[in-house]
């Protein structure tokens, strides 16, 4: 390009408000986010309809925010990018018409932005020599997948959950043993008082499908534990529950990407999602990828869980390669990757 192009980004998927600045898809110049989570932590998990009224008082306040932050007004802007599924329909309705509203008044393209496309993205923030290919391991609340990822914008899924996502598990152990929600964080600190294996909690894995994941039979197996602690009349050790439970799960998802990244020739690994903040996966990948002679990229905290500075970077390749989306773009909760 022979100019720098300034996208301004909203992301209003699930619980968190964001709004951010990136410009030429590598440089984060505003990345702002309001989070919903005490809110949402009265009621053990997000409640859509509230989600959905908090992105509407909040909306236009993050975007003027980012704006601000980032030094620039609404004449700099190139393009607005703005995530439309998957997510919860209600929330994701709030930034698509926000998004639409801004792109027609201000007569700018509009490009619509899968969600799980920006947390892939998210890595190109602060690993500047990351290029596709490259092999992703996505893991969030909502999602657990294995992609290629073939060139910007062009992705193939390899494996994914037949059930739980490695959050969704996350979040209903963390239920079970009491620590509330959001259970990946809190699992993630208890856990390093504990000990992993003092209880074997099962690795599924599916039959004829070495790619994908499966869950719910490692959180059954918790809440098993747990039931039988109880009708014995026994102490359960929380730290080593969590502890036990988070090994069963990274243990599956660091077997399976090494599997897929070897088994598709390739040599980097990038780990997305709100999961892969996770102390003991970027430990065990890290491990497993010096082992094997592979590159390892994952972002900060900040940029693993749900942000705009992701969208505004995939919105980027998107807009450069000539992708744009109609005033008929709407919300899809249930948008599969690679779709459009």
């Amino acid at each position: 390009m022979e100019k720098d192009v300034l996208i301004l980004a909203i992301e209003s998927s699930c619980d968190e408000t964001a709004a951010a600045v990136v410009r030429n898809g590598r440089e984060v110049l505003s990345n702002v986010i309001s989070s919903q989570i005490d809110l949402h932590t009265l009621y053990g998990g997000v409640v859509p309809e509230i989600a959905s009224r908090k992105h509407i008082e909040r909306i236009n306040q993050v975007i003027q925010e980012a704006l601000k932050e980032s030094n620039t007004t609404f004449a700099d802007i190139d393009a607005i990018g703005v995530t439309y599924g998957p997510g919860l329909v209600g929330a994701l309705l709030v930034g698509v018409a926000e998004a639409k509203a801004l792109a027609f008044a201000l007569n700018k393209p509009l490009v619509g932005v899968h969600h799980i496309e920006g947390h892939i993205a998210a890595n190109f923030i602060e690993h500047k020599e990351l290029e596709p290919p490259f092999f992703s391991l996505v893991v969030s609340g909502g999602h657990t997948h294995l992609v290629k990822v073939k060139d910007y914008g062009s992705y193939e899924i390899i494996g994914k959950t037949r059930d739980d996502a490695a959050g969704e598990a996350f979040d209903k152990v963390a239920r079970a043993i009491g620590l509330g929600y959001p259970g990946g964080p809190k699992i993630d600190k208890v856990a390093k008082t504990g000990n992993p294996h003092a209880i074997q909690f099962p690795r599924a894995k599916v039959e004829n499908a070495p790619y994908d994941f499966s869950f719910s039979g490692v959180k059954s197996a918790v809440l098993n534990y747990i039931n039988q602690q109880q009708m014995k009349q026994e102490e359960i050790l929380v730290p080593d529950v969590a502890a036990s439970f988070q090994k069963a799960v990274v243990d599956v998802l660091v077997e399976h990407a090494l599997r897929g990244a070897k088994d598709f020739h390739m040599d980097s690994i990038a780990v997305a999602g709100g999961v892969a903040s996770n102390s003991l996966l970027r430990d065990e990948m890290k491990r497993a990828c010096e082992e094997a002679g592979m590159k390892l990229y994952y972002p900060s905290p900040v940029y693993c869980t749900d942000n705009a500075a992701m969208i505004g970077v995939a919105a980027y390749y998107e807009y450069i390669n000539g992708r744009r989306s109609g005033w008929d773009l709407n919300a899809v909760p249930n948008l599969r990757l690679g779709e459009r």
